[in-house]
């Protein structure tokens, strides 16, 4: 590829324009729109695999947008009228085609890569993880934006009409939207084959900081989207019929072969991050890696409501905390323990006390551990709130609201505050034992422990 030329295409096509709107739609979605990727433990700044994930979930807009910026490009010899006067000359036409490729392919990488270097300043200063696990998911975001572009490239000129560009644009985003509604939360469906859907270049919605791609996927994704760059410039350099029929011929067998290097189950599609996982303990109190910073704030507490618990429940008390990190979809119940008080910081409740109020939660969670199905907030159902309430409550001499929590303060006061008035009436004996009654309905699952601890008239 001739270096001159290729400034000369990067200074007056489409090129560098296609990396400019690629960098300003991705600012724009993660910096005016406010969604998950600002909640959470999942933040796209917080960490280096969730910061991968949410740039390549981007691609749900960005391959669409690079699909039809390339046909635009790929229209331009036929918008200047200079097709016949092109295939006069004695350059190859797959030198064209490198140079209009690699421009493109050159800015669209560029704004790409400064999305991601923007991400990882951020996350930089934000953990005290650090690895490399996340970088094949970023190439391979890359390497989509590339081969959707020369695609587009390669559609544009085989098909020139002012309709091409819209039309990809549109029948890109609808593939890629039908294959991401077949996995939904990982969960196959009849609409689309795990395998199938893996075709995707983007990923789902980042909902859990200990979840990142397998090898298989970052293997079988970058053959097919070698295949799709392959077509695309057959395409782009084909002068006969023919050989646009052949160009057909990268893109079907990689498509081929990365079905067969996709796991079928998609339990192996998204899998755990082992590091990331890995416990780092101080004492009975242990946080995962990707965490670890949050561990100094946790000992001390921790520690002390393992104190209060003990006792209070004797032999059946926990004798650890320590973060849960069993990956679950987003209706699954929250990991059980008998042994260990489990924490997720995806709990507002515990993710923002701090101090004594941090001892008060994990009281709770370990005296009433939550049994609810898992939502946008993980602090419970107002009852089994309530219910922890009761119990922080009794063990401490007071009760308090946790903040945090889906509910009102006082919805959480006026269904907490009878329950304890009459459980601090009864007799000694009988206080000890509703409360031990409560934490094995809750640690069960059977049974209401709010119901427990009022004699079963709470409800």
């Amino acid at each position: 590829m001739n270096v001159r030329v290729l400034r000369i295409e990067l200074r007056r096509s489409v090129a560098p324009w296609a990396g400019a709107v690629t960098l300003t739609v991705s600012l724009a979605f993660l910096y005016l729109l406010s969604g998950p990727w600002w909640k959470g433990t999942a933040l796209w700044t917080t960490q280096w695999t969730s910061m991968a994930l949410w740039t390549r979930f981007l691609l749900v807009f960005l391959w669409p947008l690079a699909m039809a910026l390339g046909a635009l490009q790929g229209l331009r010899d036929h918008r200047s009228r200079m097709s016949e006067l092109l295939t006069s000359t004695p350059r190859p036409a797959r030198h064209r085609a490198a140079t209009t490729a690699g421009a493109t392919a050159i800015t669209l990488a560029s704004a790409f890569a400064l999305l991601v270097l923007l991400g990882a300043v951020q996350v930089l200063g934000a953990t005290e993880y650090t690895h490399l696990g996340w970088l094949p998911i970023s190439l391979v975001g890359t390497l989509a934006l590339v081969a959707g572009a020369v695609l587009g490239m390669g559609l544009g000129r085989s098909l020139p009409s002012p309709l091409t560009p819209p039309a990809l644009a549109v029948a890109a985003f609808v593939f890629v939207n039908l294959l991401r509604l077949s996995t939904g939360s990982g969960i196959p469906t009849a609409t689309a084959p795990t395998r199938v859907a893996l075709l995707s270049p983007p990923v789902d919605e980042v909902r859990d900081v200990f979840l990142t791609l397998s090898a298989p996927v970052h293997l079988g994704q970058t053959v097919w989207l070698f295949g799709m760059a392959a077509t695309g410039f057959a395409l782009l350099a084909a002068a006969t019929p023919r050989a646009r029929l052949l160009a057909l011929a990268p893109v079907l067998a990689c498509a081929a072969v990365a079905l067969l290097l996709f796991p079928s189950d998609p339990r192996r599609a998204y899998v755990v991050d082992e590091s990331a996982a890995a416990q780092v303990c101080d004492g009975p109190v242990c946080v995962a890696t990707a965490h670890q910073d949050r561990l100094a704030g946790l000992a001390g507490p921790g520690k002390k409501a393992l104190r209060l618990l003990r006792g209070v429940l004797g032999g059946e008390a926990p004798t650890s905390v320590r973060e849960s990190t069993a990956p679950r979809g987003i209706f699954d119940p929250p990991d059980r323990s008998r042994t260990s008080v489990l924490v997720d910081f995806d709990d507002f409740v515990i993710a923002d006390a701090k101090g004594e109020e941090l001892t008060r939660v994990l009281l709770a969670q370990g005296m009433v551990p939550l049994c609810s199905a898992r939502s946008a907030n993980e602090s419970g159902t107002l009852g089994e709130i309530a219910a922890q309430s009761v119990a922080a409550g009794w063990v401490l001499g007071d009760l308090r609201p946790f903040n945090g929590a889906m509910h009102a303060s006082s919805d959480q006061l006026a269904a907490a505050r009878p329950v304890l008035t009459e459980l601090k009436a009864l007799p000694w004996s009988e206080q000890v034992a509703r409360v031990k009654s409560a934490h094995t309905a809750a640690v069960s699952c059977e049974g209401d422990p709010l119901d427990v601890l009022d004699g079963g008239t709470s409800r």
